[in-house]
């Protein structure tokens, strides 16, 4: 394939349906003749109003500057994380929302400024609902990193290619000691209103916030701290000589021996404290408006208004159909013995597994990049565009293994400079097995979350709000529908990798099963554990972490299969209505090329997509 195919290719036929459908990706953007002005249009007075929005919020996020590869507020500079911030945010949505509403008719739009229309009400009635239930959120937990996150601002998103940003580094180092004064003041604000983690969330979080605030040069010890040798690495490589760099090396000494090992002890002394105050291990239903909140956290994550016993019945039913089909898989390969038996086997299986050590680890890496290679080889039979932004694949810092997931993607820099990266969690080998990392990959990089959220930022003619936000069901459900797709394309030959693809699709249905009966039913975490042992061939090490990870970040594992469920619905309802006209490489053009969707404006988008077919057919 060209690498001009790989960067970005959009079919004749694509462009032809979009224009009829008034789906407009920004592929073409009338200009006035330079001997006179047009005023501008309803739809481009609209996406200017979205634009400034978007900037004024990232204005006041150099987090999410960094992560978008700007270098404006680097200088000491972090999100303001406190409780008055937020509810000043969110009163600033209500008042943006109101000007939408007064400056903009919604008749005299076009199809894709409507959409923008809808979804950014959407998010603002979404942000005041959330708001509502703040204080239920765990401050900090074993697995949503809000610790080891801000370590990996500096050392993804904040290059240093000068002294400039040098200092600024340095400064940002000093400036965590009041983002982590301000985890504490809430911390204990939480803890007064009847919300503190799960028992079991307590010593992971201890161990990483020590891991992360100790270490040479912070104390005198054989191994380095993350932080320094990230500083240091980056600046050897500016060549500045041994003077200059010296400075700058006892100047982030001093930062983190002063106010970031402060920050750091104030915050652990206060999660020390609240670790005596833990009562067992409950889902949400124990928290303050329990219930209410976990409806909240459904809607969040799925965007789909389904109550927790209609989701927990989906997965039971999901669950009963994938065991049937890996029944079909363990009958082919002549294995003698019931299903649970052979998910034993699977479990203990040594094909199966990579070699417990750095060799093992590089092994996994070859054959993860030899996997996106592949479906780069094949991928213009499924897609008519693709992100130019590159991919790496990357193992998880050893630093933060303990509070991050098996896998994950980092989305490349606004500009391109920094690559998408899919992250492999590789701290204990007899835990990653090979026939289900085999689907993780396709999930994380290619042909999953890389083409759709690389591809989303690159989109021409969008507001910046929908190239740079996210719908979990929207991107999990693809990124779970990718899985599948690999196999459509041609992978997973070996019938126990599909068994793996099974596996996976089986975890993310066990999923509903389990969050809803952990939070809604009030199943306990030996419960959780023993139906996921029982109903799955996964590790009992991943099992635990995942049991622990649905306790503290409620409703979020529904996302992945109530996603995938819907763009299957799509695809088949667009296969059912276009007959021998369907073209899946125009689907996918439909499904991700407006940007991650809320699962009803999806479906929308689908059926324009098929009424602008038929009127070429």
């Amino acid at each position: 394939m060209s690498t001009e195919f790989r960067k970005v290719v959009v079919s004749a036929g694509l462009i032809a349906i979009l224009v009829s459908a008034g789906i407009y990706f920004g592929l073409f953007r009338e200009t006035a003749p330079d001997s006179y002005v047009v005023a501008p249009s309803a739809d481009q007075r609209i996406d200017e109003f979205f634009d400034a929005v978007f900037e004024r919020k990232i204005s006041l996020s150099p987090i999410r500057q960094s992560s978008l590869g700007r270098k404006t507020d680097q200088l000491g500079e972090w999100d303001d994380f406190s409780d008055e911030a937020a509810a000043q945010r969110v009163d600033r949505l209500r008042a943006d929302y109101e000007q939408l509403r007064a400056d903009f008719s919604y008749e005299e739009l076009g199809n894709d400024a409507q959409l923008s229309y809808d979804l950014f009400e959407l998010n603002v009635k979404r942000a005041i609902r959330n708001f509502e239930f703040h204080r239920n959120h765990y401050i900090v937990d074993q697995f949503n990193g809000q610790l080891s996150g801000l370590i990996t601002v500096l050392q993804n998103n904040h290059p240093i290619n000068s002294v400039k940003d040098a200092e600024d580094y340095i400064s940002r180092i000093v400036g965590l000691e009041n983002v982590l004064k301000e985890f504490t003041v809430q911390l204990q604000d939480r803890a007064s209103y009847g919300v503190i983690a799960p028992a079991f969330s307590f010593a992971d979080v201890i161990n990483d916030a020590r891991s992360i605030s100790s270490g040479a040069p912070i104390e005198d010890t054989l191994f380095h701290n993350a932080v320094y040798d990230d500083f240091r690495d980056k600046v050897i490589s500016l060549g500045l000589g041994s003077t200059k760099t010296g400075e700058l090396l006892m100047r982030v000494t001093a930062a983190l021996k002063g106010p970031f090992k402060r920050g750091f002890g104030t915050l652990i002394a206060e999660i020390e404290r609240q670790q005596s105050l833990a009562e067992g291990d409950k889902g949400v239903w124990s928290l303050p408006n329990g219930a209410d909140f976990y409806r909240n956290r459904i809607y969040h994550h799925t965007t789909l208004d389904l109550s927790a016993e209609e989701i927990h019945n989906i997965g039971l039913r999901e669950v009963e159909r994938l065991h049937q089909e890996m029944r079909e898989i363990r009958d082919a390969v002549g294995f003698d013995g019931t299903l649970r038996e052979f998910f034993n086997f699977i479990r203990e299986d040594p094909n199966n597994y990579y070699e417990d050590s750095d060799a093992g680890r590089g092994e996994f890496l070859r054959d993860a990049r030899q996997q996106v290679d592949n479906i780069y080889d094949v991928v213009e039979d499924y897609f008519n565009t693709l992100p130019r932004a590159e991919l790496e694949v990357r193992r998880v810092e050893p630093w933060r293994e303990n509070s991050t997931s098996i896998a994950f993607y980092n989305r490349p820099s606004e500009d391109g400079s920094r690559p998408g990266i899919y992250y492999a969690n590789l701290a204990d080998m007899t835990s990653v097995q090979k026939y289900v990392f085999t689907a993780i990959t396709y999930h994380e990089s290619v042909p999953g979350h890389h083409f759709q959220i690389a591809l989303a930022q690159e989109l021409k003619g969008l507001p910046s709000f929908r190239k740079h936000g996210g719908y979990g069901a929207f991107t999990e459900g693809w990124a779970l529908y990718a899985e599948q797709l690999a196999k459509e394309m041609g992978f997973y030959a070996d019938p126990y990798q599909n068994f793996g693809r099974l596996q996976n699709e089986l975890w993310r249905s066990v999923r509903l099963v389990l969050d809803t009966g952990i939070h809604a039913k009030r199943w306990t975490r030996e419960e959780a554990i023993k139906y996921f042992i029982e109903n799955t061939p996964l590790s009992e090490g991943d099992i635990v972490t995942e049991v622990e990870r649905f306790f503290v970040n409620p409703g979020q594992a529904l996302s992945y299969k109530m996603g995938m469920i819907k763009i299957l619905e799509l695809r088949e309802h667009a296969r059912e209505e276009l007959g021998s006209a369907f073209d899946i490489r125009e689907f996918h053009d439909a499904v991700i090329g407006a940007g991650s969707l809320p699962l009803q404006l999806l479906e929308r988008q689908v059926e324009r997509y098929i009424s602008a077919k038929r009127k070429l057919s």
